[in-house]
């Protein structure tokens, strides 16, 4: 199981969600039995370096880093993450093929992010560790496959270990992963309502709302397909694409979105980037009883399925 190769308590991994995955919130997330994430999103090495120190200051549990390969500042963020011995990188949005002999070399176990078979057997040539294989259910940027299509199909493929993500967000979600061939979860949705998550309480609230049908993809025709809820910014862009496909207004409209959503609290015109599954998520709760809540629930569950189906087995 992926706590065991992690040396953590619990097999779940925080999602690298941008402007939110702080050092403050991966620590906390540590702390609490699951893998903490750093999003160093669009931060500079040095930004990126107090990050990562900020995080060791709050907690003395096994974290992790997160690197978006289109940020300018790849290859100097990568050199000095292996100088600093994180203990795992994911990575998203590109091919961190030539940064895993290094990071691998400091110690550092290497996951990245696929949305598809052809890039987790890419990955796993390039020499990753294990594979977090993600459905388009997620929020933000997203795939065209569902998780439970892709996650078999992924660990029939390769002979690395597989971290399911995408539509997960309790112990059913959790036990589903499992039994499609998964070590362990990604999730990210289900902690945007934690007590210690560093978002607006409008963001928080609008998750607490959201029902199975308030998430849209944007981005499509652009190459770049990022779920998030429906709001008027939403409509906006949609419209944008389907009608002219000016490239120039679609990036003013969305220019600082995310942080109008994070921050500002604007869940009108900002980026408020949340999964499928934000149905499931009706509660603030501390992410301690998050995360427990996953794992004593995947115990419950799978009782009551072996009970239901005892003539299966």
């Amino acid at each position: 199981m992926l706590n065991k190769i992690l040396n953590i308590k619990y097999p779940i991994i925080q999602g690298a969600m941008a402007n939110i995955a702080t050092a403050s919130f991966a620590a906390d997330v540590s702390n609490s039995g699951a893998l903490g994430i750093i999003g160093t999103g669009a931060m500079n090495v040095e930004q990126a370096r107090e990050e990562i120190h900020k995080c060791r200051e709050l907690t003395d549990k096994p974290f992790g880093v997160n690197v978006m390969m289109m940020n300018p500042a790849t290859k100097e963020i990568m050199e000095m993450i292996a100088k600093e011995r994180v203990a795992v990188v994911t990575t998203g949005a590109g091919n961190p093929g030539p940064y895993i002999d290094m990071l691998k070399e400091s110690g550092a176990k290497v996951f990245p992010v696929v949305p598809s078979v052809a890039l987790a057997i890419r990955m796993e040539r390039a020499g990753a560790d294990a594979l977090i294989v993600e459905g388009g259910e997620a929020g933000g940027h997203v795939g065209e496959q569902t998780t439970m299509a892709l996650i078999p199909q992924v660990v029939d493929a390769v002979n690395v270990p597989v971290i399911a993500a995408g539509g997960i967000a309790d112990g059913r979600g959790f036990n589903a992963a499992l039994a499609l061939g998964a070590i362990g979860v990604q999730v990210g949705t289900c902690l945007l309502v934690a007590e210690e998550c560093p978002v607006h309480i409008n963001y928080k609230n609008a998750v607490l709302k959201a029902k199975d049908t308030d998430t849209v993809v944007t981005g499509r025709s652009m190459g770049s397909p990022v779920r998030v809820l429906k709001n008027k910014m939403t409509r906006d862009h949609l419209k944008i694409e389907a009608e002219a496909f000016d490239r120039e207004a679609l990036e003013k409209l969305t220019l600082g979105s995310l942080r109008k959503a994070v921050f500002d609290g604007d869940i009108d015109n900002g980026s408020v980037m949340m999964g499928q599954i934000g149905g499931l998520c009706n509660e603030i709760k501390p992410l301690g009883e998050i995360i427990t809540d996953i794992v004593d629930g995947s115990r419950e569950e799978f009782k009551k399925l072996i009970e239901k189906h005892e003539d299966l087995v």
